[in-house]
C-alpha cells in the first residue's frame, strides 16, 4: 500500500509542473480517460469519455487551471477525519475545525486574531528516533486560492511561526510551519543530539512540505495547483536550501536575506565581538554610532545623485573611519584610536590569518546608527549585550565544541574554522551554486536582501549569486552576458538601499517580504509575493518591484517616500527630473550606462 506521504509523488503534483499530461489533469478531476482510474484516486469511477465529452472536458479543465485568481469553492473532507490519515514517520495530534473569528494561537503571550474559517491539523514527524519535528498546517474551508504556502523560520527556529501563518490564511493559501525539530531558542538542544542537528539543518522543512502537501490534497481531494515557500534570515536559508537539496518540492520559492554561509557567518559574529570586546576601549557605545554614520552619509550618500540619506550601493562608498579619529583626548563627538580599529574591523569582515582569504563579508556602512541596526546587532546597547553575540557564542558552544564552557576570546579564524566547517558545514549551509535541477523542475526563485543589513552582511547575497552565474556559465560554456540571462531566467536577486535585516531601515523597506507589514497594494508591483506567483504561474519576471516607506515605518501614519527595486546587477538611477521621493521618476539601469 502507497503511504499518503508520497501521495504526490505517487499520483503526480496536478498542476505544479510546466509540461503536465491532459490525462492527468482529467483524472485528477475523476474522468476516467482510457477505461482507468489512476491508483491512488480517491475520486469515483467515471465512465470512458466520448470523444467530444472528452474535447469539452479538455477546456473546462485547461480554462479551470488557467483562470487568473481562480477560488476552489470549499473543503471536500470533515476536517476532524484528517486525524486518521495515515503518513509515515508521522503522527497526526490535531484536526480541528476552527470557526470564523477571534482565534487565539499556542503561547503564553499569544493575541486573539480574526481568521476566517479553517481547517488546523497538526502533527509531530519523527524520522529517526531522536527526531520530533512539530508542524502545523492550516486550510481555508472556503475561498481557498489553489495554493500551499509554508513559512520559513528565524534564528535558531524552535517554534511554529503562527503570525505568518495567519498572514498567509488570510490571503487564501493553505499554509504551514515548522519548529524544526526543537522547542526554545538556544541550540542547547544539539549537544549530543546529531539528528536534531540534521533536522535544523534541512530536514524537518522538507519532511513538512512533503507531509503538508499530501493533508492539504486529502482535505481538498485535490492537490495544490502551486507550491511556495517564504523565509527570511534562516528561513532565507531553508529556502536555498531547498532550490538546492529538494528542488522539486517548490514551485516558487522567496529568499530573503539568506543565512546560507551559516558557519562563515557566525565566525563573522565572533570576529566583530572580538574587535569590539578584547579590548574595552573598543567598544562603541550607541552615542558614538550616529558619528559614524554621519560621517558616512557626508562621504557617500551623494554620490547616486540624490541627497536622501540613503546610499544606493555602499561598494561605491570607501569612507574610512579614521577621519572621525578624536585629536586628543576621547570625545563625544569622536572616535578614539581604539574604536577606529574595530569599525574598520567591521566593515571589512573576518579573514584567515594564515591564507588572507575572506570568510565573510564585512557590513556596510550607511546606517550604523539606525534602528534595529548595530545597536541591535553588533555592538549591542551594553558591552556583551548584541544578538551577534549571542548567537555566536551560542552556536559555537552548542553546535561545534559543545562545551558550554567556550571562551570567543579563543576562536582561531583557521584551525576552529575548518572544525566548523567539517562537522556542520555540509547540514546547515546551503551555499550549493547548482541550481540547475530547480531550473529545470520549472522553479522560480527571487532573493533579496538589504543594504544596511547588520544581521547577515549583505555581500554574500551578491556573492553567493555571482556563484550561481559562473557555475551556469561553466555549465554550457556560455559567455558572462548569456549566463546572467539564463540566471535570471529563473533567479533574481533584489538589493535594497537604507534596508536593514529583513525589513525596517532607513529607507523605502516594505515590499511585501517575510516578516514585513503589508504594502500598500497587494500587487505584483508592490508584493514580491504576488509578483514570485505572477512569474511562476504566468511567466512575467518581475523586472522592477516598487518599495515604500511608510511615516515612522507606521502605515496608519501615511507613505513618506517610494522607491524602484531593480534586479541585479541593475540599480535605480533618477531621472533628473520630478521627486526623487517618488518611485516613478527611477529607471532601473546597469552601472556604468550613465557614466557611473
Amino acid at each position: 500500500m502507497t503511504s499518503s506521504r508520497h501521495l504526490k509523488k505517487s499520483t503526480g503534483r496536478f498542476y505544479g509542473g510546466k509540461k503536465i499530461s491532459l490525462k492527468i489533469l482529467l483524472e485528477s478531476e475523476g474522468f476516467a480517460v482510457g477505461g482507468h482510474m489512476k491508483a491512488n484516486s480517491s475520486f469515483p469511477r467515471s465512465p470512458r469519455l466520448s470523444a467530444w465529452e472528452f474535447a469539452v472536458s479538455v477546456i473546462f479543465v485547461v480554462s479551470w487551471v488557467c483562470l487568473p485568481g481562480f477560488r476552489l469553492a470549499a473543503a471536500e473532507r470533515p476536517c476532524e477525519s484528517l486525524v486518521s490519515l495515515r503518513l509515515r514517520s508521522t503522527t497526526l495530534t490535531l484536526a480541528k475545525l476552527q470557526p470564523a473569528g477571534p482565534f487565539t494561537p499556542p503561547g503564553a503571550r499569544a493575541k486573539p486574531v480574526a481568521l476566517p474559517a479553517f481547517c488546523r491539523v497538526a502533527g509531530v514527524i519523527k524520522p529517526t528516533t531522536d527526531s520530533a519535528i512539530h508542524f502545523e498546517v492550516w486550510m481555508p474551508v472556503s475561498g481557498w486560492n489553489g495554493r500551499f504556502q509554508q513559512e520559513g523560520n528565524a534564528g535558531f527556529a524552535g517554534a511554529i511561526l503562527y503570525p505568518l501563518m495567519a498572514h498567509a490564511l488570510r490571503q487564501g493559501y493553505a499554509t504551514a510551519s515548522t519548529d524544526d525539530g526543537h522547542t526554545g531558542g538556544h541550540p542547547t538542544w544539539a549537544i549530543n543530539h546529531p539528528e536534531k542537528v540534521i533536522d535544523f539543518g534541512y530536514r524537518a522543512v522538507h519532511d513538512t512540505a512533503e507531509d503538508s502537501e499530501a493533508i492539504i490534497a486529502s482535505f481538498y481531494n485535490r492537490s495544490a495547483f502551486r507550491s511556495y515557500f517564504i523565509g527570511c534570515s534562516d528561513g532565507g536559508r531553508e529556502a536555498l536550501m531547498e532550490a538546492q537539496r529538494f528542488p522539486s518540492d517548490f514551485d516558487g520559492i522567496m529568499a530573503g536575506a539568506p543565512a546560507n554561509d551559516w558557519t562563515h557567518l557566525f565566525a563573522g559574529f565572533v570576529w566583530n565581538e572580538q574587535a569590539t570586546l578584547d579590548n574595552p576601549s573598543s567598544y562603541i557605545p550607541v552615542s558614538k554610532l550616529a558619528i559614524l554614520q554621519v560621517g558616512a552619509l557626508a562621504a557617500c550618500d551623494a554620490l547616486d545623485g540624490v541627497k536622501d540619506g540613503v546610499i544606493e550601493d555602499p561598494r561605491r562608498c570607501h569612507f574610512d573611519p579614521a577621519e572621525l579619529q578624536c585629536k586628543g583626548p576621547d570625545q563625544s563627538g569622536c572616535l578614539t584610536a581604539a574604536q577606529v580599529e574595530a569599525a574598520r574591523k567591521i566593515y571589512a569582515g573576518p579573514r584567515n590569518p594564515r591564507t588572507g582569504r575572506q570568510i565573510f563579508p564585512g557590513y556596510e556602512p550607511g546606517a550604523e546608527a539606525a534602528q534595529g541596526d548595530w545597536s541591535t546587532w553588533i555592538t549591542g546597547k551594553t558591552p556583551g549585550k548584541s544578538y551577534q553575540i549571542f548567537f555566536g557564542n551560542s552556536f559555537f558552544a552548542d553546535m561545534v565544541f559543545q562545551n558550554s564552557g567556550w571562551d570567543f576570546r579563543t576562536f582561531n579564524f583557521d584551525s576552529d574554522m575548518r572544525l566548523a566547517d567539517s562537522k556542520v558545514g555540509s547540514i546547515l549551509n546551503s551555499t550549493n551554486p547548482d541550481l540547475a535541477a530547480f531550473k529545470a523542475h520549472g522553479g522560480k526563485l527571487i532573493q533579496y536582501h538589504g543594504w544596511a543589513d547588520s544581521a547577515i552582511a549583505p555581500l554574500e547575497s551578491i556573492n553567493y549569486y555571482d556563484r550561481v552565474i559562473r557555475t551556469a556559465r561553466g555549465q554550457s560554456s556560455r559567455s558572462p552576458q548569456a549566463a546572467l540571462r539564463a540566471t535570471q531566467d529563473f533567479y533574481r536577486l533584489f538589493m535594497v538601499p537604507g534596508m536593514g535585516h529583513c525589513g525596517g531601515g532607513t529607507g523605502p523597506t516594505t515590499f511585501g517580504g517575510a516578516f514585513q507589514v503589508q504594502a500598500p497594494q497587494v500587487d505584483a508591483k508592490h508584493d514580491m509575493i504576488k509578483a514570485l506567483q505572477q512569474w511562476v504561474e504566468h511567466g512575467v519576471a518581475p523586472k522592477e518591484i516598487i518599495a515604500t516607506k511608510y511615516v515612522n515605518n507606521k502605515p496608519t501614519k501615511g507613505i513618506a517616500r517610494t522607491w524602484l527595486l531593480c534586479p541585479y546587477p541593475q540599480e535605480a538611477k533618477w531621472t533628473g527630473k520630478g521627486n526623487p521621493q517618488d518611485e516613478a521618476n527611477y529607471v532601473c539601469t546597469l552601472p556604468g550606462k550613465d557614466g557611473k
